[in-house]
């Protein structure tokens, strides 16, 4: 299970994911749509931006900060 989830995160693509919600936004600001495609499109865009904010979240732990020493260690 756990290899699973690794190997979703590997395919995530966080430029990917950010131009999928803008082109959520693009489409909930369409006079055009529908309210039924316009919930189809939020949820989806919730759930975009739920898995970018895990990405970030994840790179940031990874960041490396250098002490006035020069040693490096985690963030």
């Amino acid at each position: 299970m756990q290899k699973e989830k690794q190997d979703e995160q590997k395919e995530f693509n966080l430029e990917e994911a950010f131009a999928g919600l803008e082109k959520s936004v693009n489409a909930l600001e369409r006079e055009d749509i529908s309210l039924e495609e316009s919930f189809q499109v939020y949820r989806q865009g919730m759930e975009l931006l739920k898995q970018c904010n895990q990405a970030i979240d994840q790179i940031e732990k990874q960041v490396l900060v250098i002490n006035d020493d020069g040693e490096c260690h985690e963030f």
